[in-house]
């Protein structure tokens, strides 16, 4: 195959982020017709289609294989701007997705020095946010660089390392304590006891549940907030109990705001951090650390500084994913 084009997966990228033509024309700057023009011209140099023209569009499987091309090239081109003292295209953005809970504790504060660092050359940054089982769909997909997991496995051509233990437990407001359960969550009542939970995804209240009354996959009253700030802001004004980062809650348990119900006990997750290697060896050198590898070293410094040690990370479940286990 030749040479790809890169302004037709330039061209690609944007359309994976902006789901169309007309925003991702806008993005980059160019007429709706130049979008299309290059991407034609893609399709036809690998001889497949890569965009299914729905609305949304969505990539086909070779779209998805060339997407994380794109992803890299334009990593790539960001470090060598960097180094040359030369301004990032305004488009161009590393992409990584977190878990919610992450970015409301230790995400931001691991990636500010970086960030605060950055600004004056420019460089883009986007988190993504989905649940910590699935960020890792995200990277497989393509559409990200890097992501925070719960699996442990690495996909071919990526890097892995552990971050640490995200230790989650259930509290509730003292008011809520009272009024609903004066007599503590039971086994005799915790199903008519309402749960927040993040969304759908979310498991980590049917995770405690299980724990601390040894029933398998309880049915619990759930109230959906899909906000990690939100969901614990719910917890102290009593809407339900919240299974929730220790981490995030770690102030308002010792100023009495909130409770924790059985302490002893809590669901612990295994975070990963994942990254496309990027061939950096392969640009003239020496490159200062790659920008992608320089995320990837402040997340792990964060994360050993916020969360507890990866300890047992070598067990893992079906499909690579880290086993929840109570403390």
């Amino acid at each position: 195959m030749k040479d790809l084009d890169s302004a037709g997966l330039d061209c690609l990228a944007a359309l994976a982020d902006e789901r169309g033509f007309e925003r991702a024309a806008q993005r980059l700057a160019i007429t709706q017709s130049a979008v299309s023009q290059r991407l034609r011209s893609l399709e036809a140099q690998v001889g497949q289609l890569l965009v299914v023209r729905s609305r949304p569009l969505r990539l086909t499987e070779p779209g998805k294989v060339l997407l994380r091309f794109a992803r890299q090239l334009q990593a790539l081109r960001t470090d060598v701007a960097r180094e040359l003292g030369t301004r990032v295209a305004p488009h161009e953005r590393i992409a990584i997705a977190v878990n919610a809970d992450s970015l409301a504790t230790w995400v931001l504060p691991a990636l500010d020095p970086l960030v605060q660092a950055g600004l004056q050359e420019g460089f883009g940054l986007e988190l993504i946010v989905d649940d910590q089982d699935f960020t890792h769909d995200w990277l497989r997909q393509g559409e990200v660089l890097g992501c925070v997991s719960t699996v442990k496995l690495a996909l071919r051509g990526c890097l892995v390392r552990p971050l640490g233990l995200m230790r989650y437990i259930a509290v509730a407001s003292p008011t809520f304590l009272r009024e609903r359960l004066p007599q503590g969550l039971t086994a005799a009542n915790f199903a008519q006891a309402p749960f927040l939970v993040f969304n759908r995804k979310d498991d980590d209240q049917v995770q405690w549940v299980s724990k601390a009354f040894g029933v398998k996959a309880p049915r619990l009253q759930e109230r959906y907030v899909p906000s990690s700030e939100a969901r614990v802001r719910a917890v102290c004004m009593g809407w339900g109990i919240g299974v929730v980062p220790e981490l995030q809650v770690r102030s308002l348990l010792r100023s009495g705001e909130l409770v924790a119900l059985r302490p002893e006990l809590s669901v612990d997750v295994t975070l990963y951090w994942h990254q496309w290697k990027l061939g950096s060896e392969l640009v003239s050198a020496p490159l200062r650390v790659a920008l992608l590898d320089q995320i990837g070293q402040a997340l792990a410094s964060g994360a050993q500084r916020a969360l507890g040690p990866a300890e047992g990370s070598d067990a893992a479940g079906p499909g690579g994913k880290a086993k929840r286990r109570s403390a």
